[in-house]
């Protein structure tokens, strides 16, 4: 494959403008718009004030639609004509929290380049994904006065905390969403070379469990072996939730479960590299259901993880008590037909049904859930998309499957009615969530190039 034309023209337009974007890039990463802690919502706030001001300036009519959180941005553009379709794109703008501060080699929200990588919050997830998207479609606009077909944008600002608001206003704007296509532009790549589309995302339910024993805490000397330490519960009881196999034991959990089909499957670029796995993270791949091979696990099987454990006494020194309680943060994720309510009361009725005598056990289901989501890969938004990637990649471009979760993009699919697509630039190693998230200038470009030549490709 060599690149096209067309590719070339649009690097040279992006040339044209990568002064100017590199500035307005980092001056959305300066913003803290951090949407889990109230301390920043003046941020948050001032960041969307920012990208809808940066709409407008591109020709984009701007709507921001208040939700019970921080706003939704929504921007169309409908001068391409009845006779083109119309393609939502969804990004967010806020950011993860950025502790622990202490690991971050320079100011999170100071962008710092190194060797190439844009080091700041939110510089890849999803800044940095929104704001070549951004750069697209203005430069497109001011080259030529007008776009291949019509755009819609959904732009939110509480992804990062469970989309909440967007979800609570889904239906009431379904009209406005109506689109042919939905590229979700949040996604990435296995590696800096190979170019992919994901086709589909798990869902996911969170859960608070709380296991109780006596009123207040005890002494372990007057009280053990005899009283039945909730931190002993708690541990067991998650312990049988899984099997030797990895199977998860709680009755009904796989009753649902939607299996890819053989077609499906053997378009899918389900290779796995074992050593690269060990050598990028420090562990193997043994996690889940071991009859599954780590890339179907990953991608296609349901889970079950506790996220964090409390309970009793963790300061430097010693202190023996039976705690009164401990407690632990517990997520699943979902495959196709699973119902996150479905799951989430399986889950409860298995803990509390199988607490020691005792304890009792509390199962707080808490908001931000979502089911998963599959696409059709000959859609014709996929193949524009796979056809641009190869363009620019000169490389065959992959077909996969996400293991993480979009929460909100299953019901916005089915509120706009449209073929989903999910893009993206990242990489496993760019360290969204954690110290240190950095972005490549390169990829940039490249997805600058990627969202152009798709809107060429679904138009014609």
């Amino acid at each position: 494959m060599k690149t096209s034309p067309e590719i070339d023209q649009l690097k040279l337009l992006f040339n044209q403008y990568k002064e100017e974007a590199l500035k307005d890039y980092y001056t959305f990463l300066k913003f803290q718009s951090i949407s889990s802690e109230p301390a920043y919502t003046d941020q948050v706030i001032a960041c969307a004030d920012w990208v809808s001001a940066y709409l407008e300036k591109a020709g984009f009519t701007v709507e921001r639609w208040p939700t019970s959180g921080h706003p939704t941005l929504f921007a169309h553009y409908d001068k391409a004509g009845p006779d083109q379709p119309t393609l939502l794109i969804y990004n967010h703008y806020d950011v993860q929290p950025i502790d622990p501060l202490d690991l971050w080699e320079s100011p999170p929200f100071e962008p710092t380049v190194r060797n190439g990588e844009v080091y700041a919050r939110g510089a890849q997830d999803n800044k940095g994904q929104c704001f070549y998207v951004l750069l697209a479609l203005k430069a497109l606009m001011e080259q030529t006065g007008r776009l291949p077909i019509n755009i819609k944008l959904c732009i939110e600002g509480e992804e990062e905390c469970g989309s909440t608001g967007l979800a609570g206003i889904l239906e009431d704007k379904r009209g406005k969403l109506q689109a042919d296509y939905l590229a979700v532009v949040d996604m990435g790549m296995k590696n800096a070379t190979t170019p992919a589309v994901t086709l589909g995302v798990r869902g996911m339910v969170t859960m608070d469990v709380t296991v109780s024993g006596s009123h207040t805490d005890l002494h372990s000397g007057s009280h053990g072996g005899m009283a039945y330490n909730p931190i002993h519960a708690l541990v067991g009881l998650l312990a049988n939730v899984r099997d030797a196999s990895g199977k998860i034991t709680i009755p009904g959990f796989y009753d649902d479960v939607k299996a890819i089909s053989a077609e499906e499957k053997k378009l899918l670029s389900l290779d796995f590299d074992v050593k690269e796995y060990e050598k990028t993270f420090g562990i193997k791949p043994t996690g889940g259901e071991t009859s599954f091979p780590p890339q179907e696990r990953g991608w296609l099987r349901p889970t079950f993880e506790v996220n964090g454990i409390t309970g009793g006494y963790s300061g430097d020194g010693f202190k023996t008590v039976i705690p009164a309680k401990a407690s632990a943060k517990v997520s699943c994720r979902l495959v196709p037909n699973q119902d996150p309510d479905k799951i989430a009361l399986l889950v409860s009725n298995f803990l509390k049904k199988n607490a020691p005598e005792g304890t009792h056990v509390t199962v707080k289901v808490r908001s931000g859930d979502g089911k998963a989501l599959r696409a059709r890969a000959d859609s014709p938004v996929a193949t524009a998309f796979v056809m641009a990637y190869e363009e620019i990649f000169n490389k065959k471009c992959d077909r996969d499957y996400s293991g993480g979760s979009i929460p909100v993009i299953s019901a916005l699919a089915a509120v706009c009615g449209a073929e989903v697509v999910l893009v993206g630039l990242g990489l496993p190693d760019d360290c969204i969530h954690a110290p240190n998230e950095h972005f490549g200038l390169n990829r940039i470009e490249n997805g600058f190039l990627s969202i152009a030549r798709a809107l060429q490709h679904i138009s014609s």
